[in-house]
C-alpha cells in the first residue's frame, strides 16, 4: 500500500508537471501570435502612413491632378466673357510654369494675381488674335461656300500662314506671364522662339491638339476634356518651353509669388556685367 501510494503521488506529480508545461507552452505560443499580430499591424500602419504621406509620389501625383482640374475649371469660368480669354490663358501659364519648376504657392490666389497684373496687355493681344481669327474664319467660309475656284497655291499659302501664326501664338501668353515686355517685343520673341525651337514647338502643338483628337474619336471623353482639356496640354507644353525661357533669364533671381517676371531687354547687359 505504501508503495502504491508513492506511485500514485509520483503519477500525480508528473501529471501536474506535464499540465504546467502544456499551459506554459500554450501561453508562449499565444504570446508569439500576439506579438506577430502586432508586428503585422505595425507594418500595415507604416505602409498606410507612407501611402498617405503628402510627400509620397502617389500623393504628389494626386495633388498635381487636383491642381490641374481646379485650374481647368478656373479657366473655363474666367473665359466665359470671351474678352477675358487672353488674361485667363496668361494666368494659367503663370501658375503652370511655377508648378513645373516646383515654385507653386496658392493656386487660386496666384491665378488671379497674374490675371489682374497682365489683364491690359493680354486683352489687347487677345483682341488682335480675335481679328486674325475672324479673318481666317471669313476666308474659310469664302473658300467653302462662295462657289468660286481658287488657285491651289493661294489656298496652300493661306493655310501655311495660319499654321505659322498658330505656332507663334502658343508662346505669346506664356511669354507674357513670365517676362515684362512690350506687346511688340512679346510677339517678336514668340515668333523667334517658335521658329528657333521648331521640334519643341511642333510637340507643343501636338499636346494642344490631343483634346480635339480625343473628342473626335470618343464622345465619352468629354468629361475628361471638361476637367483637364485645357490645363493638361498646357502643363505638358510648359515642360518644353520652361527650358527655352531659362536661356533668357538671369542666373540668380529672387521671385515672389506676385513678382514673377523679368525684362528680356536687360538680359544681355546683365550677362556682360554692364548693369548700372
Amino acid at each position: 500500500m505504501a508503495i502504491h501510494a508513492v506511485k500514485v503521488e509520483d503519477f500525480h506529480s508528473k501529471l501536474t508537471s506535464c499540465s504546467a508545461c502544456r499551459l506554459a507552452g500554450r501561453m508562449a505560443i499565444h504570446a508569439v501570435k500576439v506579438e506577430d499580430f502586432h508586428s503585422k499591424d505595425y507594418r500595415s500602419e507604416t505602409v498606410m502612413g507612407r501611402f498617405f504621406d503628402l510627400e509620397s509620389p502617389i500623393m504628389r501625383t494626386l495633388n498635381r491632378v487636383a491642381d490641374l482640374m481646379i485650374l481647368n475649371l478656373l479657366m473655363i469660368v474666367c473665359c466665359i466673357p470671351v474678352i477675358t480669354v487672353g488674361a485667363s490663358v496668361t494666368a494659367m501659364h503663370y501658375v503652370i510654369l511655377k508648378m513645373v519648376r516646383g515654385e507653386e504657392g496658392y493656386l487660386v490666389k496666384g491665378f488671379f494675381k497674374s490675371f489682374a497684373a497682365n489683364f491690359k496687355q493680354a486683352t489687347l493681344i487677345w483682341l488682335l488674335m480675335m481679328v486674325v481669327i475672324a479673318v481666317y474664319v471669313g476666308d474659310a467660309l469664302i473658300f467653302s461656300f462662295s462657289g468660286m475656284v481658287f488657285p491651289k497655291p493661294l489656298v496652300i499659302a493661306v493655310v501655311a500662314v495660319g499654321v505659322v501664326l498658330y505656332l507663334i501664338s502658343m508662346y505669346v501668353f506664356p511669354l507674357l506671364a513670365r517676362f515684362e515686355n512690350s506687346i511688340r517685343n512679346t510677339l517678336k520673341n514668340a515668333a523667334l522662339m517658335a521658329v528657333g525651337n521648331l521640334p519643341k514647338t511642333i510637340l507643343m502643338a501636338v499636346f494642344y491638339a490631343m483634346p480635339l483628337v480625343i473628342s473626335y474619336f470618343s464622345t465619352y471623353a468629354l468629361l475628361f476634356i471638361f476637367l483637364f482639356g485645357i490645363s493638361a496640354p498646357a502643363y505638358g507644353a510648359a515642360w518644353l518651353y520652361s527650358g527655352i525661357f531659362k536661356k533668357f533669364e538671369p542666373e540668380v533671381e529672387v521671385v515672389s509669388d506676385m513678382d514673377f517676371s523679368v525684362d528680356v531687354g536687360e538680359r544681355s547687359e546683365e550677362i556682360n556685367g554692364e548693369e548700372e
